[in-house]
């Protein structure tokens, strides 16, 4: 689809969208105390930008494209990458928040830094640097790019360098306010359009029925047999746990809305609304993928399927609100990452080692930098993955997480639960754990790549024996560490018990998840 196939009303739609956009961003910016911090937003979240924000920066086009993919060749099974995260989501909400928001830190580094001491904090911080780039933004800004240049035949560097500047926008004018503010907006809008490509889909198929009817029974399934190849009931039981934890309990662009919550009920609730903000990633991307099959069994390409279904479902008009939505989902995951980019770089190594008495002006005017020095970087690195022939977004995405995985998850994990664990140990993990988590992964994708040797156990199974080999390696390192005598042990403040609201809400998630998993196994 080419720009030739917008109509004038796609384009007017698309021009509204971003002047509507422009003028949440600029509100956001207004409401922010002169000089205040850019980062956590003046600790003035509360849940629905909080849950929101979380779940917008979990969702992006990939998420969009690569989930009605899986829906279109495996079923809801993938489903698990959304549904399972409940548990970790629970985990951050009554284990790590309490912790980091009683501990009053800006940034994870700084939590872990408090914990193990300043050489940790560094090498953590350069650690998340790194993974923001890859992960968040040049992985984002490839999907993405990918998107664009289907639409409007733009280079991939052009593509990068658009998405870039609109998000770079919001985060250098109101900081992580503005990004949460236009979350809010922005994954609204999202809702509408998923579920209405799906209520339309549905409908075009002849209803629930007939979609079941009219698929094979094992796409209803949320766990497949040990040897089915692509998503074994095992690995992801044992696997995803590793991931889950990393990503939604340590990684930096997920939590930051929670440490910018106003206080701690807030937080847990924010939380909560994430977990019940991810339900809808299966009705809204892999169901459509799944309808796409009933109605287009013999499209070639899975990667196509949402595009195939919205280009032949919807009107004129409705084609620039998706296009829209998808640009939205784009900008608020680019804006999330650059501004925990901006924060970790700011906080944890300029004013930390090298401008300890830097002003607030020194430290805004920092953050803007490295929002740009991170932009430029991530494009190099979006085009150096657009050079790789025969890349498969999602499951290499999913394989890049299951190898960054191992040592932050262990390192917190042991940080927060064993006070025994040492400096010495942590630093071990993070460094060496980390050269040989992805020295395996580096084997696992491109030097004896899995699909051509079948001697490798599935990614997200290696990835829990990387964490099992690293978290052995920690226990060990630690008590031989005889030398270790003060060792940390954070302060977090009295923590207090969860507000029965909170407590109420999450029993009705779990009771919920727990739910629509017997359900959806019993086919």
């Amino acid at each position: 689809m080419k720009t030739q196939f917008l109509d004038t009303l796609d384009w007017g739609i698309l021009v509204v969208y971003f002047v509507i956009l422009i003028a949440i961003g600029v509100w956001a910016s207004s409401t922010r105390k002169k000089g205040s911090s850019l980062f956590l937003a003046e600790h003035s979240l509360k849940w629905p930008s909080i849950g929101f924000s979380m779940w917008g920066t979990n969702v992006g086009p990939s998420m969009l494209i690569a989930s009605a993919s899986a829906g279109f060749t495996t079923g809801i099974v993938s489903g698990n990458y959304a549904w399972y995260a409940f548990v970790f989501i629970f985990l951050l909400a009554f284990v790590f928040a309490p912790r980091y928001l009683g501990a009053k830190v800006m940034t994870l580094p700084e939590f872990m830094g408090r914990r193990f001491g300043q050489s940790t904090r560094h090498i953590l911080a350069w650690y998340t640097i790194v993974t923001i780039l890859i992960s968040w933004l040049a992985l984002t800004l490839f999907a993405g790019g990918i998107l664009i240049r289907q639409i409007f035949d733009m280079p991939m560097w052009q593509s990068a360098v658009l998405l870039l500047l609109i998000s770079a926008f919001f985060t250098m004018l109101g900081g992580l306010k503005a990004v949460a503010y236009t979350n809010v907006f922005q994954m609204l809008l999202l809702i509408f359009v998923s579920a209405t490509l799906t209520i339309v889909g549905l409908n075009k198929v002849g209803g629930v029925t007939a979609l079941f009817d009219a698929v094979p029974h094992s796409y209803w399934n949320l766990f497949l047999p040990n040897d089915d190849p692509a998503f074994p009931w095992l690995p992801i039981i044992l696997g995803y746990p590793i991931m889950g934890v990393w990503f939604w309990c340590t990684d930096q662009s997920m939590v930051q809305p929670v440490l910018a919550a106003k206080n701690l009920k807030q937080g847990q609730l924010g939380a909560n609304f994430t977990g019940w903000l991810k339900i809808l990633d299966v009705p809204l991307y892999i169901l459509p993928g799944i309808i796409c099959l009933a109605l287009f069994p013999t499209l070639n390409n899975p990667d196509e399927a949402y595009m195939t279904m919205v280009t032949n479902l919807f009107p004129v008009g409705m084609v620039g609100l998706v296009l829209a939505v998808l640009t939205a989902a784009l900008v608020s995951t680019i804006g999330s990452a650059l501004n925990a980019l901006s924060t970790v770089f700011t906080m944890d190594i300029y004013v930390k080692r090298i401008n300890p008495d830097a002003t607030q002006k020194h430290i805004i005017r920092m953050g803007h930098t490295v929002t740009v020095a991170g932009a430029l970087i991530s494009i190099l690195i979006a085009v150096a993955i657009d050079s790789i022939q025969g890349l498969n977004l999602f499951n290499v995405f999913q394989s890049v997480l299951g190898f960054i995985a191992p040592p932050m998850s262990a390192v917190f994990l042991f940080g927060v639960f064993w006070k025994k664990t040492t400096t010495r140990a942590a630093n071990m993990a993070l460094t060496f754990g980390t050269v040989f988590s992805i020295g395996v992964g580096i084997l696992y994708l491109w030097v004896i790549p899995a699909d051509q040797f079948d001697f490798w156990p599935h990614f997200m199974l290696l990835s829990f024996y990387l964490f099992a080999i690293i978290a052995v390696a920690m226990v060990v390192v630690s008590l031989l560490d005889k030398n270790a005598v003060n060792r940390n042990v954070l302060d977090f403040g009295k923590i207090g018990r969860p507000a029965r609201l909170v407590v109420t809400l999450w029993a009705m998630l779990i009771v919920v998840m727990i739910g629509l998993y017997i359900f959806f196994n019993g086919f």
